[in-house]
């Protein structure tokens, strides 16, 4: 029975596995170097949240948090060279992988390091992209042969068992990704509304200089795209398992979908792993022969495959938590979910299983309230308190005749979370404060993720943040004045404040 389960495959996917696993080492390149040059102003000694004094705390107040509570390899070394050397292996491993991808050790490496960082990211790492990277490169482990030394081929033939599991990822990503904006009870999602996508353009985290475009498209086009987006995110997935060519069509209208968010949006490396995973789809017939090569040459020993004994059992484990947690993560609450589902859904809520625990299973589901107005936060800068002088940061809107930028597949950390925060009805985030001292203090890290410093000599004595309500100019009004934006102050944010406001009294 294990040899036929073994031996078992719905068609060959040789030359799509081999393509995965090369752009999703590409895919991990691009999230170490985006990390790496971020990191130091992030987590690092002078950073907006030192991990290093996190450990220090925990290890001092809370003993009994230790590397399973909170699992990342900086327990062994967590000043800024410790985190470098991490970034910097991760990087090395990952140019290593897109060229001879074919070994077990390499994605181990990967996904430990990666989940090391983003453990040790605390409120800037989380995001879902982060998660399907981890999850991802979890299946990659399995998926790639089980050899020590990195191996280059032409192609390699995989077990089926992994195969099907990255496909039922993108499913329940797609799948997710739709329903939740019907069941979360946002009207301007429902059917009989459909007007979510005229808020998009203008309210999504950082928007590109097409979507200025796009928000001024009629109404009756938006309707349109957020019933075609629907289409392609609820039923388009149910095709990858009815056969090759429904699976093609599948993966056609998926590509499209990322393709029109690609340029239209900055979503971090989110899209194009997504696109990594709709290659899996691609079954041998539709690449070109010479990327097939010889049969013999496509072929490989049984004996390089991870055991079944070994890859059946985790991913049996692995499909059931998932599927719990893809069930779960589609309504509100169980009070929501189906009557047959109520029982258990409200028996597992508060639990977590290993596999979700860390990251190996997740739950998906962008954008299940569309956000309808763009808070900003603006933080100014005073040497008197008197005349005060505007930071700029990097991407997120600020001066208003700037003009949006593309910076995808690189993501700003600290440009995203500010989206957040400007969000928030309470007080401040414990983070943004983070912010506002280490201004105050001058940290050149932190200086570094801004744009534009007004105080280049040295820090002002006054910082203060205030909130502004953003809108896309009309056509008109920007050829008027040039102006991507306009803004209505709506008030402060953070009353003035100074570094002895950060001393303990």
């Amino acid at each position: 029975m294990l040899a036929r389960l073994h031996n078992f495959k719905p068609a060959p996917h040789g030359v799509a596995a081999t393509m995965f696993l090369r752009l999703l080492g590409v895919i991990y390149l691009i999230a170490f170097v985006s990390l790496w040059l971020q990191f130091d102003g992030l987590i690092g000694s002078q950073g907006i949240i030192p991990f290093a004094d996190l450990l220090a705390f925990l290890r001092k107040e809370r003993p009994d948090i230790g590397f399973w509570q909170l699992p990342t390899l900086l327990w062994l070394g967590s000043s800024d060279t410790a985190i470098h050397l991490l970034l910097g292996t991760g990087t090395l491993v990952a140019c290593v992988a897109i060229v001879a991808p074919f070994s077990a050790v390499e994605w181990i490496l990967l996904w430990a390091f990666y989940y090391s960082l983003y453990t040790a990211g605390q409120d800037f790492l989380g995001f879902q992209w982060d998660i399907l990277l981890l999850e991802s490169g979890f299946l990659a482990i399995f998926l790639s042969p089980l050899a020590i030394l990195p191996v280059w081929r032409k192609s390699y033939s995989p077990s089926w068992i992994p195969l099907l599991l990255l496909w039922w990822l993108l499913f329940r990503l797609m799948i997710a990704s739709g329903v939740v904006k019907i069941t979360w009870g946002d009207a301007s999602w429902q059917l009989g509304d459909l007007n979510a996508l005229t808020y998009h353009s203008e309210t999504q985290c950082i928007p590109t200089w097409t979507a200025w475009y796009m928000h001024h498209l009629p109404t009756w086009l938006h309707k349109a795209s957020c019933g075609a987006m629907y289409f392609i995110e609820i039923v388009a997935p149910t095709f990858f398992f009815l056969g090759k060519r429904l699976r093609r069509i599948g993966c056609i209208l998926e590509v499209a979908l990322q393709l029109t968010i690609i340029a239209t949006g900055n979503y971090g490396f989110f899209n194009y792993l997504t696109l990594s995973l709709c290659v899996l789809l691609w079954d041998d017939e539709c690449w070109p022969a010479w990327l097939r090569g010889k049969p013999e040459e496509a072929a490989v020993r049984l004996d390089w495959r991870w055991p079944t004994w070994i890859v059946a059992p985790v991913g049996a484990c692995i499909f059931a938590s998932s599927l719990l947690v893809f069930v779960e993560g589609l309504t509100p609450g169980p009070l929501h979910a189906p009557l047959w589902l109520r029982p258990t859904l409200s028996t597992l809520s508060g639990w977590t299983s290993p596999f979700q625990r860390h990251h190996l299973v997740n739950s998906y589901g962008l954008f299940r309230s569309m956000t309808k107005e763009r808070p900003e936060i603006l933080i100014e800068g005073s040497q008197d308190g008197n005349t005060w002088k505007a930071y700029e940061f990097k991407y997120k809107p600020g001066d208003l005749a700037r003009r949006p930028v593309f910076v995808a597949p690189y993501q700003p950390r600290l440009d995203w979370q500010m989206w957040f925060e400007a969000l928030r009805l309470r007080a401040a985030s414990p983070w943004f404060i983070g912010v506002l001292k280490r201004i105050l203090e001058g940290s050149p890290p932190v200086l570094d993720l801004l744009g534009k410093n007004p105080f280049p000599d040295k820090p002002p004595r006054f910082l203060r943040a205030l909130r502004h309500d953003y809108h896309f100019t009309t056509p008109e009004e920007r050829r008027s004045s040039n102006n991507w934006w306009k803004r209505t102050l709506k008030g402060p944010y953070v009353a003035p404040v100074t570094l002895e406001s950060f001393r303990p009294r």
